[in-house]
């Protein structure tokens, strides 16, 4: 599903990332661990094609994405959910949802209708049902992030990056979230989930640790 091969990333002049190498299998579960700092988020954004400036190698579904856009990636199915989630906070639980629905797949056209999309995302998180003419800015920090992985669910992907989802949220929409998410893994989608929460890292199929922006020894440091 998901091939990384000695990735690196500069902010301007300052390394991030040190030959990073991961594989995400299709349906699998892996959980980056890490404290603040260690180079998690900017692992996930370089996946995703945003932010830093790197070197190095990502396949996506057998296809080499390293050079292609963010847009382009999300097109051939890969997801991502931020840590500020990126809300439009003015806007409904059903209007952040419908925007995502017009996203255009890989293909040029979804393989189910936005209302099957709608009934699929409220089944996985039933508490945002009867919220949906409710506005992102009046929920809470979980309800928000619930609503940030529904959203990115309209758009079909059929693997999710995740920065740390259980981040400050109340611990019983912590267990709402992971349980959503096991549930996606259980029907093959695959995850990569950036989380210090061990109720997560208990289910993985692999836990990475980065340290200083490395999965290995210690960083040798390369010309940008």
């Amino acid at each position: 599903m998901l091939e990384v091969s000695r990735l690196n990333a500069w902010y301007g002049a300052a390394q991030a990332l040190f030959e990073v190498s991961l594989r995400v299998g299709p349906g699998e579960l892996v959980v980056l661990e890490g404290l603040n700092g260690a180079g998690k988020s900017t692992l996930l954004q370089s996946l995703i094609g945003l932010g830093p400036r790197v070197q190095g190698s990502v396949v996506l579904q057998g296809r080499s994405i390293s050079d292609w856009p963010a847009h382009a990636r999300a097109q051939l199915g890969l997801g991502f959910v931020p840590e500020d989630r990126r809300l439009f906070a003015e806007l409904t639980v059903l209007e952040n949802l419908l925007v995502a629905a017009r996203a255009p797949t890989a293909h040029g056209q979804k393989t189910h209708s936005t209302e099957q999309q709608l009934n699929q995302v409220f089944a996985l998180f039933p508490a945002l049902k009867p919220m949906q003419k409710r506005r992102a800015l009046e929920m809470s920090g979980g309800e928000q992030q619930m609503l940030s992985i529904a959203r990115t669910l309209m758009t079909a992907p059929s693997m999710l990056l995740l920065d740390e989802p259980c981040e400050g949220i109340a611990p019983l929409l912590v267990e709402s979230i992971r349980d959503a998410l096991l549930q996606l893994k259980s029907q093959g989608m695959s995850l990569l989930v950036a989380e210090q929460n061990t109720l997560l890292a208990a289910h993985a199929d692999r836990v990475i640790t980065l340290v200083a922006g490395q999965t290995g020894a210690s960083p040798a440091f390369l010309t940008p």
